[in-house]
């Protein structure tokens, strides 16, 4: 190939990246335009969310810090963190736990199992509230957080993804710890978790943008406003914001940072996971 032929070749090739960058960042822009509407609009007084003026012009805080006073948002920020938190914590250890032998022990029944399991995720989750409710209620765990984190916390997405997960760890580590002398608890703690915590991170990610963002459940439960999550409190307190709507949108995006900074912390072993998944 001549040298002329290779410049051509080059730059076409750098034609064919730019186009595609600034299509991808065109796609890009067009996705983040709600959320960039969202932040421009907690950071204008007055602001109407329904103007679509994208301007800094009245740039000002005051919608941030006359949110956090009005609504005392530490209070729901703590009610969020505490459901959110231990929500995750039951649903990555009872789910690493019920994974375990469907994925490494032969049973009968287990694909029967399995596949009750596979068959309960086409059950919309609206359908199960009246039962839950009705369980709650007879637990006498109304009203409270227990009520509020119990019958959502075990996913059973969350169980079928780590059994994958663990699938993919070589069974000859798990034969050499227990010629080691190593138990089943031991295996699963020692062995078999670190291998798993792509996945981990990826239920994790899910799990907090779910409990993050709790709104129905939390308002059938709880009768009391004060242990309201935050993104029930600020539909709550909508009514209270109608004339200020620049105070709804900076709830929103208050509500918002913690999400991404989550996905930002867990995201390389999440992409780790999916693509580990896409490969399967």
């Amino acid at each position: 190939m001549s040298n002329e032929a290779v410049r051509i070749k080059k730059r076409n090739d750098i034609a064919s990246r730019i186009s595609t960058y600034l299509v991808l960042a065109l796609v890009a822009i067009l996705c983040a335009g709600p959320f960039i509407w969202l932040v421009l609009s907690s950071l204008r007084t007055g602001a109407n969310i329904y103007d679509l003026h994208f301007s800094l012009k009245n740039f000002t805080l005051s919608n941030y810090t006359g949110v956090i006073r009005y609504m005392n948002l530490g209070k729901y920020v703590g009610n969020t963190v505490i459901i959110t938190v231990v929500g995750i914590v039951i649903d990555v250890v009872f789910s690493a736990m019920c994974a375990y032998p469907l994925a490494t022990m032969e049973f009968k029944g287990k694909n029967l199992i399995f596949g009750v399991l596979v068959a309960t995720m086409i059950i919309p989750a609206a359908a199960g509230m009246i039962i839950n409710y009705l369980t709650i209620s007879q637990m006498h765990l109304l009203n409270t957080y227990a009520g509020v984190i119990l019958p959502t916390s075990v996913k059973t997405f969350s169980i079928i993804l780590l059994r994958q997960a663990y699938l993919g760890i070589p069974k000859e580590l798990i034969e050499a710890a227990k010629i080691d002398g190593a138990g089943e608890l031991r295996t699963w703690a020692t062995i078999m978790i670190p291998g798993i915590m792509p996945s981990i991170s990826t239920i994790i990610i899910f799990d907090f943008i779910g409990n993050w963002n709790a709104f129905l459940w939390p308002i059938i439960v709880l009768q009391d406003p004060e242990k309201y999550p935050l993104a029930t409190a600020l539909q709550y307190l909508n009514g209270s914001f109608s004339y200020k709507f620049g105070y709804v949108a900076a709830g929103t995006v208050i509500s918002i940072i913690p999400v991404l900074l989550v996905f930002m912390m867990c995201q390389k072993n999440y992409i780790e996971a999916v693509s580990g998944a896409v490969k399967g």
